[in-house]
């Protein structure tokens, strides 16, 4: 159903069956290493390039997620997910992987959410008893598409943040049968293309804040919400730049945050004495941590209601030596424990 503007309201409330969260060594060093499924000690994973290595990192979630609920590729009806990598490479291969019917979504890092709203809206309205739906990426192959190799051994400013090499997906479907509570998607805000005028690629969290409070803001009045509707509103990589920023925004908006309210996922994976800059970004970060550390949280009962905000950077690395400023976007999903 449609609620003012740009929501959706999901009447069924569909559910997350199960997840599969995995990460490569410097995750495995970060605060949320116990929410994770599994580890790889070396970028590699196997693979003799890192866009092959995106794409292993996707099948493992994949699988993983599958396994929990004992299902086959059979059982899905659509596979939703994008990456950071030319053409989403990594996850179209992954995907002949599986040959279960495909979308593959473009969002830069807001693709998670982007991903779990168009898998909400197919359960809801019965287009699907069943979707895999979640995003990745691996810091390497995204170092050197956009930015340098990391053999370059380039310096950063500290505006930079760390692209997460790692993979979350859910398996989202009808929770009718479902007699114990357990993680709900119960709406989405869908986000408008923001464009602030900001060219630096070293900002991004700067260049996304505004996309994040026009969804944000967008949520509450399409709802008739507040900030105290949710136990957790947290933001996908904004990191600290751009939570600032962002916080500062939603403030002149009428909405004041608290820190314990407002929590940004570029600043929760990894620890103070890893060397990440203004924090972590890349689809494979609120993806990892919505759908490891989060929902952990939701079944331990620290939150019963998350509103999930992925935002993302819709540049390229053509449209950045061509001089075009970095246009944003930002999806959100709201999650409660029912």
């Amino acid at each position: 159903m449609l609620k003012g503007s740009r929501s959706w309201v999901f009447p069924a409330q569909p559910a997350i069956l199960s997840t599969g969260v995995v990460g490569g060594p410097f995750e495995k060093k970060g605060k949320l290493a116990v929410d994770f499924d599994r580890f790889y000690d070396d970028l590699w994973l196997g693979q003799d390039s890192y866009e092959k290595a995106n794409r292993v990192l996707i099948e493992d979630a994949v699988e993983i997620a599958l396994e929990k609920q004992s299902l086959k590729k059979d059982d899905v009806q659509f596979f939703l997910t994008g990456d950071l990598i030319n053409q989403i490479t990594p996850s179209s291969f992954a995907a002949r992987s599986y040959a279960i019917p495909y979308f593959g979504l473009f969002g830069a890092c807001s693709t998670s959410m982007e991903g779990l709203a168009l898998a909400g809206f197919m359960v809801n309205y019965q287009g699907a008893d069943k979707v895999v739906t979640g995003a990745s990426s691996h810091n390497a192959a995204t170092e050197k598409q956009f930015r340098y190799p990391t053999e370059y051994g380039g310096q950063k400013p500290p505006t930079a943040q760390w692209t997460v090499t790692g993979a979350g997906y859910a398996v989202v479907g009808n929770g009718a049968g479902i007699s114990t509570p357990c993680p709900r998607v119960t709406s989405a805000t869908i986000g408008k293309v923001i464009d602030m005028g900001l060219s630096d690629p070293f900002n991004m969290g700067g260049a996304m804040a505004p996309a994040a409070v026009d969804t944000i803001a967008g949520h509450f009045q399409d709802l008739g919400r507040d900030p105290s509707y949710y136990d957790l509103i947290v933001t996908g990589d904004l990191a600290a730049i751009g939570r600032q920023t962002a916080m500062e925004m939603l403030k002149e908006k009428g909405y004041s945050l608290t820190d314990k309210q407002y929590q940004d996922c570029g600043l929760l994976i990894y620890g103070k004495d890893q060397p990440v800059q203004s924090g972590a970004s890349g689809p494979g970060c609120s993806a990892t941590v919505l759908y490891g550390h989060l929902l952990n949280e939701m079944k331990k009962g620290t939150y019963k209601r998350i509103l999930m905000v992925a935002t993302g950077a819709l540049l390229s690395p053509v449209t950045f030596q061509q001089g075009e400023t970095i246009p944003c976007i930002a999806h959100a999903v709201s999650i409660e424990f029912l």
